[in-house]
């Protein structure tokens, strides 16, 4: 959500940013929906000082025994009531009006972030490992995993639809170890606390992170006004939702393994063949909630949170820094992971990190008092959140499949997920 003030000051150059995004100018379209708010506003004003003026009047009046002044008064301070609650319901038009356009609007990108129409024009950051060789052709994670008969999409399929599937024996055991592997990284050796959050949530949870309104069709919806959740970026955010927080607490870091749901509403025919783009899948979830001064450095110390992990798994991948065009509709700038898939010979989004700025804890209210008030004035400000996927745990174990994979079939177990594998090394074929 944006200030309004804001706006208000730097027209041109909200717009500005908007274009960078490839939208159009809307300053002067949300500072006239205001106009009419502050309008009503003066107007209330005006009316109330002017009805405040008559009922003394009318006292005055009553008090001298002129009967027929006194009614004509009143008369008038019926009058200016009427025109009230007419210029009350215009000022709540207005501002009801204000919060939906502002909810749809996103936030605006910083001025670092490259400016592009879409995924061609983000520009890499860096690198890690190198591509591996193979003296065989590199089989892609579903051909592995149904060779292994512990991949099951047919099944998946009758019992919940297409974009599911059942993992068994060794393959789900390794997904499991690979989000138990992730969580202890992240609470015993990067400072976060674990938590564990609902899977479903209300209206307000998702509004404040801002999967609502714009993303509805994204969701699913269940009954009480209740909803899955596509992320746990939504409950952990939201965990601070309506607070003004000591600055002595801050930051705050949590992370969360829970179950996302998603309808993947625009990714029809994307990604339709095993485990890259499902509507039930894994992850570990990464939220600060930090101060602005903070905020650009807690970005980069939680990427390389998420980079952790996938160095410990030794995975190639690429750190990229996503465009304009390409970023999240909360992010003000956000870095992707992309670790390299050897059975699609391609990189492959695993986590995305992104810091949003004030535009989450304006829509949560959520605020932090701070201890200079010498430079920043007396009241509390708003907090900076940030979040990203310390990693999505579907998409590890595709990248482990495909880039531990041998000649014959079998999957070597990376050293540092055999603690969690009970000491196995190879996965083999389920007997």
């Amino acid at each position: 959500m944006h200030d309004i003030r804001t706006i208000r000051d730097n027209p041109e150059s909200f717009d500005a940013a908007l274009a960078r995004r490839g939208l159009a100018p809307a300053a002067q379209s949300v500072l006239a929906i205001d106009d009419s708010r502050k309008s009503a506003i003066a107007s209330l004003q005006v009316m109330q000082e002017k009805r405040n003026a008559i009922s003394k009047e009318v006292g005055q009046a009553k008090a001298a025994k002129d009967e027929p002044r006194a009614q004509a008064l009143m008369a008038e301070v019926a009058a200016l009531k009427d025109a009230m609650q007419q210029a009350d319901d215009v000022q709540k038009a207005a501002i009801a009006e204000l919060d939906i356009v502002l909810a749809a609007i996103p936030n605006l990108p910083l001025a670092e972030v490259p400016n592009g129409p879409d995924e061609t024009a983000n520009v890499e950051h860096h690198q890690f490992g190198a591509k591996r060789s193979y003296d065989f052709t590199p089989r892609q994670h579903f051909e592995i995993g149904e060779q292994l008969s512990q991949m099951d999409f047919e099944t998946a399929a009758k019992l919940s639809g297409s974009r599911f599937v059942v993992l068994k024996g060794h393959l789900a055991r390794l997904e499991r170890a690979i989000g138990q592997f992730m969580l202890d990284m992240h609470t015993q050796h990067h400072g976060y606390t674990e938590i564990n959050p609902p899977l479903l949530v209300g209206d307000d949870a998702m509004f404040g992170t801002a999967q609502l309104p714009k993303f509805f069709d994204d969701q699913f919806a269940v009954s009480d006004n209740k909803w899955l959740i596509p992320t746990a970026e939504v409950p952990l955010t939201n965990l601070v939702r309506e607070l003004i927080l000591p600055e002595g607490e801050l930051p705050l870091r949590f992370t969360a393994l829970t179950p996302c749901f998603r309808r993947e509403a625009g990714s029809a025919g994307r990604d339709t063949r095993g485990m890259l783009r499902q509507h039930q899948f894994s992850k570990v979830e990464l939220v600060s909630i930090t101060t602005p001064e903070a905020s650009l450095e807690e970005h980069e110390r939680m990427l390389s949170c998420a980079e952790a992990v996938l160095k410990a798994l030794d995975l190639h991948y690429r750190v990229v820094t996503l465009c304009t065009g390409d970023m999240g509709f909360a992010s003000q700038k956000t870095y992707d992971i992309e670790v390299w898939m050897p059975g699609q010979d391609a990189y492959r989004e695993i986590s995305s990190c992104s810091v949003c700025g004030d535009f989450q804890a304006r829509r949560m209210n959520t605020r932090y008092r701070p201890n200079d008030e010498k430079t920043f004035g007396k009241g509390p400000r708003f907090v900076h959140t940030l979040n990203g996927s310390g990693t999505a745990v579907g998409r590890a174990l595709i990248a482990v499949m495909e880039t531990w994979q041998n000649g014959d079939g079998t999957v070597t177990v990376p050293p540092a997920l055999r603690p969690y594998m009970g000491g196995i090394e190879t996965i083999e074929a389920a007997n």
